[in-house]
């Protein structure tokens, strides 16, 4: 598992499902009943060494919804920014997009600074933020978000303009098929491909180097 994630952070050899019913289980046992309760059960299985721990702490702070809430964004921070790999951050496009639906114009105002951010994992949930929103898109700040990073050679980056924009599709097909033609040129082969997947076929063009641990 390590070798596979390419870190030197242990595991405990613990399967996803099997990590589920572990949560299901305990959960059930110890439920989370305040806001406090879910700040401090994140903090403390984040803090553990383990990956899995890690893995568990993503998922309580995602599913626990009615706790997701902006008076715990430096916690969500802090966790995308010392994950910094797509399997500890990957969550979390769906928590800030809870937010988006909860609290908009607080929850715009800190993804417009991390679209901006130095840090690749800031930026690529920022792009990704949007991918539970179907109809109420702002398909505005979407094709900002992606036109700003298009240039980056960062693989992350150009695999998450690619889904964002695949996502939004499945809701837009024409607007982001426009979208796509109008910046061939400035999008990188692996974003293009992925947005237009399933938009009929495309032209090649040479490809970004893949990254074969995240489809």
């Amino acid at each position: 598992m390590a070798r596979y994630m390419k870190t030197t952070m242990p595991f405990r050899g613990v399967a996803s499902p099997a990590l589920d019913e572990i949560l299901r289980v305990a959960l059930r046992r110890w439920p989370i009943e305040s806001a406090a309760d879910y700040h401090a059960t994140v903090v403390e299985l984040w803090s553990l060494p383990h990956r899995e721990e890690k893995y568990a702490a993503v998922r309580i702070a995602r599913r626990q919804k009615r706790f997701v809430a902006l008076e715990h964004l430096d916690l969500y921070r802090s966790m995308i920014v010392e994950g910094a790999w797509w399997d500890l951050v990957d969550e979390f496009p769906h928590v800030l997009g809870r937010l988006l639906s909860t609290d908009p114009d607080a929850t715009w105002a800190v993804l417009d600074e991390w679209i901006v951010s130095d840090d690749r994992w800031l930026r690529r949930v920022a792009i990704l933020s949007q991918l539970d929103a179907k109809a109420q898109t702002d398909e505005q700040r979407l094709f900002s978000y992606c036109s700003m990073c298009m240039s980056e050679r960062e693989f992350f980056i150009r695999k998450a303009i690619g889904w964002a924009l695949r996502q939004y599709a499945r809701t837009a097909p024409e607007a982001v098929r426009a979208f796509c033609l109008a910046h061939r040129e400035q999008l990188s082969g692996l974003s293009f491909r992925e947005a237009m997947k399933h938009l009929g076929p495309i032209d090649e063009r040479p490809e970004d180097a893949e990254n074969p641990q995240k489809p």
